[in-house]
């Protein structure tokens, strides 16, 4: 009888550490909610970008499922569809077709968004997942009507 005392015990002492965890305290704090934020591009294909303000950034709408941004210097748009799993699939992108420096990330940036399937969020990072790999890491960015 000692056994399934220790174990529920065991248990009880898990749930309660889970529950008390600083982090996902800090997690729920400062999560951001993917529709009508602004999302910047910190990490591509597991290459840490530099962030530049403006550069590498998406937009979520609510109306219609649109999705907007700005790449190395040309603004993308294009559709989303999401759900309560968590799957994240983005419509044909569309570009303006300026030249600019960085138009090889520009590229591998809407190669990632194109091949996501998922995302999921940690605080204010949102994880773009696809096939099993880490695509790119976007984080929340304040703009001034979110302050």
């Amino acid at each position: 009888m000692k056994t399934p005392a220790r174990i529920i015990t065991a248990l009880l002492i898990a749930l309660l550490a889970t529950n008390c965890c600083p982090c996902r305290s800090y997690q729920k704090k400062t999560r951001r909610p993917l529709v009508g934020t602004t999302w910047q591009l910190v990490q591509l294909n597991g290459q840490r970008m530099q962030p530049e303000k403006g550069r590498f950034t998406v937009r979520f709408s609510a109306e219609e499922g649109r999705v907007s941004g700005i790449g190395a210097c040309n603004q993308l748009s294009g559709n989303y569809k999401t759900d309560e799993k968590r799957t994240l699939e983005f419509g044909p992108m569309i570009s303006t077709r300026r030249a600019c420096p960085k138009m090889a990330q520009e590229a591998a940036f809407l190669r990632a968004l194109a091949t996501t399937t998922h995302y999921d969020m940690d605080g204010p990072m949102l994880l773009l997942l696809g096939d099993g790999e880490l695509k790119a890491i976007l984080q929340a960015v304040s703009t001034p009507d979110e302050k």
